[in-house]
């Protein structure tokens, strides 16, 4: 409020007449005054008025105290410095907000529920004994809007107000009162000091007397001050007492940083338990307990906002006829939430504008194009590419939005909002469909860009990366180039590209579906996050198929090929992987064609096809040599080194496994050493060189644990398990093989369950468990069968016959042994061999078996 020292009484009337919008012959009626009697007020005939006189236009002008006190003082010229006091603190413009300080607290809710912890923390710092040792104490209460800032202060302020003999003030300073200006602080230092009992006379003109003669009139007082909706710490700071044994509460939309000295409560939404507490108590229906379904549900919809639920609870409340179940359907199926939130003329909707209007125009802009985000969250560079502005730009107004509870850090850098605040900041954003069409796009493409640079290196032959991207860079992104930071963005945004494939496929983005999808393949599956991978690719396809993108489409197919092998399911692996290669093929793609057959030659090498698996990995070799495509190569060496270990041709498998890890090296790529260092391992465990083995298992375990590649992992560790094994390490190969048995069953890998169980039961044999070591084996034979894996189903069973021969069973050992060497034989592997002297040293039958 500015002063104006040279302004009188009449001036002062004329001014308040016309902020009230009425004529001289109006007022006068009003306060049942004569039209001269006002005139001559005015122009100053009279320089002063009888106090029923003043009081009747105080009345006719609608004002309240303290401002009612101070006009009437003036009017009746109460001192020479009176009447310019009192002008300058009623001198508001329109719209400005009255200071009304209460020497009375406002009622506390009965229906008060939950804030415990907070209640118990101000309880304990705002004791008088606490206070004593402080020069101040000042809490500032924070919150979004309907978070029950104001009703935490006033059932904290009840319970405390004993402890302060010398008086509770409350004063409202309107920050969010709708049709109101913030109450300047001069005005509020008025109220306050009339409050306290000094007489209009007695209030110096200006901030600086003023906030010095309140603190003068607290000194030495124990007093308790409710600052309730504070606009900044420049509206609360002058209202603060001084000396010791003063508290204050301050509540307050904005995060009250700059009051160096307060003690800050953050307010979060209500606990499940307690929203639907809150609501059964404000909907006063005994036949609602707090555990019904229908009241959770309002309460989540609510977003277990307090303001919100207290407006629906209202709804129960006055209207019998409805029951909490239509209300959650209702709520359900509404499109727009907010415009359920309401009770007479107050909703939620409302105290959000309140918030929004708030933001200057730049603030305003980037609140509703984080509404826009399809994801659960957000980071500054997804922020900047939104707001299409520079990176330091975004951070600064993140930064504001968070000061102002419109957006929330629930981890460092990464930003959410409220699901309500979203609705509102959506709703702003559609009334302009062209500029939030254009946010989304920014977006999509820096998602898309950010996940290709991620993603390859966990799937770097993805379709992906042998096509341009549809959009140029962005002018900001990470830095995605090491391993580890890529495996840390892309688990940090995983849902964030969920949820932005979904949009891209629902939006006429094809383009961006498949290709973030793609990118996201091999990090998803070395995670274990296997559904979420069958969504993303089933979702690619199908946005491929429909715009006809073919190779986008055979790209999708390829990465589903993938996951159905991953999850052993190996019919649905090779048809998906079969079909991807013929489409490959049909485009010309001769590089995702042998990819393709790649990923298809292991599948068969899964399934015991191995004379099938060598003509798929040469056949991609033979492609990627002519291409000149060494990514490629490599990956085609490692397999035929996996395929030529499996039929004990240990030489030439090691000199595939070789090539492949110098190729590996030369292209830097971290995920094919780790593979291919666990080749080499089970080479040199099988031909007896344990030491050369556990050096390359090693390696490669670190490798997978950089990337966080589960799935690897667990590999590794079983691999490592059985080398400690033929070491004669039982404790740690037990440890390694449970590790992955965890895993793999974590993983959802049903193969790697069978090979971890089978491995289990072999141990148990080593230790003459027989018993144990047949439980296992038959839980690996079941899963064996269940997958269609030759190779796993002979080995439980070779372990079932020993099992039994142990424990001089022989007919029944003959009868499984037996069985193993015909599915031995039929696969051309050295087992058959194994088993065989088995049978002929023990004097098994060596009939064919049933």
């Amino acid at each position: 409020m500015a002063q104006q020292s040279g302004l009188d009484f009449a001036e002062l009337l004329r001014r308040l007449r016309v902020q009230a919008g009425l004529t001289q012959e109006e007022l006068a009626e009003a306060a049942r005054l004569s039209p001269r009697s006002v005139s001559d007020l005015e122009r100053g005939v009279h320089r002063s008025a009888h106090k029923n006189t003043a009081e009747l236009l105080a009345d006719a002008l609608g004002l309240a105290e303290p401002m009612r006190a101070l006009f009437v003082a003036a009017a009746r010229g109460h001192g020479p410095a009176a009447p310019i006091a009192a002008a300058a603190a009623l001198e508001m413009e329109p719209g400005a907000a009255t200071a009304t300080a209460t020497r009375t607290l406002p009622r506390a809710s009965v229906s008060f529920t939950g804030r415990s912890q907070e209640v118990a923390r101000l309880l304990e710092a705002l004791t008088p004994e606490a206070a004593r040792g402080a020069v101040l104490g000042i809490h500032a209460i924070d919150g979004m809007a309907g978070i029950g800032k104001t009703t935490l202060a006033v059932h904290a302020a009840h319970i405390l107000a004993e402890s302060f003999p010398d008086g509770q003030f409350f004063l409202p300073l309107h920050a969010h009162t709708p049709g109101q200006r913030p109450v300047d602080p001069a005005d509020a230092l008025t109220s306050l000091l009339l409050t306290a009992g000094l007489g209009a006379q007695q209030i110096p003109p200006g901030l600086e007397a003023r906030a010095a003669r309140w603190r003068d009139h607290v000194a030495g007082k124990r007093i308790l001050l409710l600052l309730d909706d504070a606009a900044g710490h420049e509206q609360v700071r002058p209202l603060l007492p001084g000396t010791v044994g003063s508290l204050v509460l301050i509540t307050s939309r904005r995060r009250l940083a700059a009051l160096e000295d307060a003690a800050q409560i953050s307010l979060d939404t209500l606990s499940p338990d307690d929203a639907a507490t809150l609501l059964a108590r404000l909907a006063a229906r005994p036949s609602l307990g707090s555990g019904d379904r229908a009241l959770a549900e309002i309460t989540r919809l609510c977003g277990y906002l307090p303001l919100a639920i207290g407006m629906l609870a209202s709804q129960l409340r006055n209207h019998p006829a409805r029951t909490a179940a239509d209300l959650a359907g209702e709520l359900a199926a509404a499109r727009d939430r907010l415009a359920l939130m309401y009770a007479e003329n107050l909703s939620v909707g409302a105290a959000f504008d309140l918030s929004y209007a708030d933001l200057n125009p730049g603030q305003q802009r980037m609140f509703r194009r984080i509404g826009l985000i399809p994801g659960p969250s957000l980071d500054v560079y997804a922020a900047a590419a939104l707001d299409g502005s520079a990176l330091a730009t975004a951070r600064r107004r993140l930064d504001e939005l968070y000061d102002q509870h419109l957006i929330a850090e629930p981890a460092p850098g990464r930003y959410e909002l409220h699901d309500l605040i979203r609705e509102h900041a959506r709703a702003l954003a559609a009334a302009d469909e062209a500029e939030s069409d254009e946010a989304t796009g920014r977006l999509l493409d820096y998602y898309l860009h950010a996940a290709l640079a991620a993603g390859r290196h966990f799937s770097p032959w993805a379709t992906a990366y042998r096509r341009p991207p549809p959009s140029p860079p962005p002018s900001d992104a990470p830095d995605l180039s090491g391993i580890a930071r890529a495996a840390d963005w892309l688990e940090a945004e995983r849902a964030n590209l969920d949820a932005a494939t979904d949009h891209a496929a629902g939006h006429q983005r094809p383009t961006h579906a498949v290709a973030i999808a793609a990118a996201m393949s091999g990090f998803l599956s070395a995670r274990g996050y296997l559904v979420q991978s069958g969504e993303f690719q089933r979702r690619a396809l199908a946005a491929a198929h429909q715009a006809g993108d073919r190779l986008g489409e055979a790209g999708a197919l390829a990465a589903l090929g993938q996951l159905q092998q991953t999850v052993s399911d190996y019919p649905a692996a090779a048809a998906s992987l079969a079909e991807a290669v013929a489409m490959f093929g049909d485009i010309g793609d001769v590089s995702g064609q042998a990819y393709a057959l790649n990923d298809l030659g292991f599948v068969q090498v899964l399934t015991g096809d191995y004379r099938a698996a060598e003509a798929s990995h040469r056949q991609a070799l033979e492609i990627a040599h002519l291409g000149g495509n060494r990514s490629l190569e490599t990956m085609a060496l490692a397999n035929l080194g996996l395929v030529k270990t499996l039929t004990g041709d240990h030489s030439t498998a090691a000199a595939y496994l070789q090539r492949a890890l110098a190729l590996s090296h030369d292209l830097d790529n971290v995920l094919q050493q780790a593979f291919i260092f666990n080749g080499l391992g089970v080479v040199q465990q099988e031909t007896g060189d344990y030491e050369a083995a556990t050096a390359s298992q090693q390696q490669s375990l670190a490798l997978f644990r950089d990337m966080g590649h589960l799935m690897g992992q667990a590999y590794v560790l079983n691999d490592m398990g059985l080398v400690h094994q033929e070491t004669g390490n039982y404790a740690s190969a037990a440890e390694n093989h449970e590790q992955a048995l965890a895993w793999f069953s974590e993983l959802g890998n049903r193969l790697g369950q069978a090979e971890a169980l089978n491995r289990l039961g072999e141990l148990a044999m080593r230790t003459s468990a027989s018993g144990q070591s047949r439980e296992l084996h038959t839980q690996a034979l079941g899963i064996a069968r269940e997958v269609s894996s030759a190779f796993e189903e002979a080995r439980a069973l070779e372990g079932i016959g020993r099992s039994y021969l142990h424990n001089g069973d022989r007919d029944q050992a003959a009868e499984h042994l037996l069985q193993a060497v015909a599915i031995y034989e039929r696969l051309g592997v050295p087992g058959a061999r194994r088993v065989q002297q088995t049978v002929k040293d023990e004097g098994l039958s060596s009939e064919e078996p049933p």
